[in-house]
C-alpha cells in the first residue's frame, strides 16, 4: 500500500477511534469543558471516573498516529513542488502535529484532575481551568490544518468545491470557539455549539479526503 493508501486508513481510522473513545468517556461520566456543571459538581463526578479512564486512554496514542499518517500523506499527496500551494500544505501539516502535542497534554491533565478529585480536592479548580481553556485553544489548531489543507487541494485542484466549503466553514467555527476559550474557563461556554459543529465539519472533511486518498482520484 502507498503512502496515500495509508494516509486514507489513518484518517478514517482516527475519526472512528475519536468518536468511540469520546463515547465511553461519556459513558463513564467524564466531565466535559462545556459542561457548565459546578466545581464541586465536576469534583465529584472526576474522583468517581477515576478507574474508568485508563482502559480508553489506552488506545489514545493510536489516535495521535493515525492523524498524523493521515496528514503524512495528504502532504504527500499534495505536494505539487509550487511554491504557495506547498506552503499551504505545510501549515495544515503544522497544525496537525500541534493538534497532537496539545491533546496530549490535554489526555494527560485529565488523570492529574482525577486524582486531584480523589486525594488532594484544592488543586483540582486550577487544573480543570487549565484543562477547559487549552482544550478550546486546541481548537485553533484544527482551524489551521483545515485551512492549510483545504487551501492546498483548492490550489491544485484536488477537492470539489463543496468540500472546501465544509473546510473553511468548519475552520470558521473552530476558530471562532478558540477565541472563546478564556471565557470557558470554568467550564460554561454559550459558543459550545459552535465548537461541536467546527468539529463534526473536522470529522467529516477528514473522512472525505480519506475517501479520495484510498481512492486515487487526482492524487498521484
Amino acid at each position: 500500500m502507498t503512502i496515500t493508501g495509508f494516509a486514507g486508513v489513518g484518517g478514517i481510522g482516527f475519526v472512528v477511534l475519536a468518536i468511540v473513545i469520546n463515547a465511553v468517556y461519556l459513558r463513564a461520566g467524564l466531565p466535559l469543558p462545556t459542561s457548565g456543571h459546578s466545581l464541586e459538581e465536576t469534583t465529584a463526578s472526576l474522583a468517581s471516573v477515576r478507574d474508568k479512564l485508563r482502559a480508553p486512554s489506552v488506545v489514545a496514542p493510536l489516535t495521535w498516529l493515525f492523524l498524523t499518517v493521515f496528514a503524512g500523506g495528504l502532504l504527500a499527496a499534495l505536494w505539487r513542488g509550487a511554491g504557495e500551494t506547498d506552503a499551504w500544505a505545510l501549515v495544515g501539516f503544522a497544525g496537525v502535529l500541534m493538534q497532537n502535542a496539545t491533546f496530549m497534554v490535554v489526555e494527560a491533565l485529565r488523570f492529574g484532575m482525577a486524582a486531584a478529585a480523589a486525594h488532594g480536592r484544592g488543586s483540582v479548580a486550577g487544573l480543570w481551568v487549565t484543562s477547559n481553556v487549552l482544550f478550546g485553544f486546541n481548537q485553533a489548531f484544527l482551524a489551521i490544518a483545515l485551512l492549510g489543507f483545504t487551501a492546498a487541494g483548492t490550489g491544485v485542484d484536488a477537492i470539489p468545491g463543496w468540500h472546501a466549503v465544509l473546510g473553511y466553514a468548519s475552520a470558521v467555527l473552530l476558530f471562532f470557539s478558540s477565541m472563546a476559550s478564556p471565557y470557558n474557563a470554568d467550564g460554561a461556554s454559550r459558543v459550545a455549539f459552535a465548537g461541536l459543529l467546527g468539529w463534526l465539519g473536522w470529522a467529516t472533511w477528514i473522512v472525505v479526503y480519506s475517501v479520495a486518498l484510498l481512492g486515487g482520484g487526482v492524487f498521484p
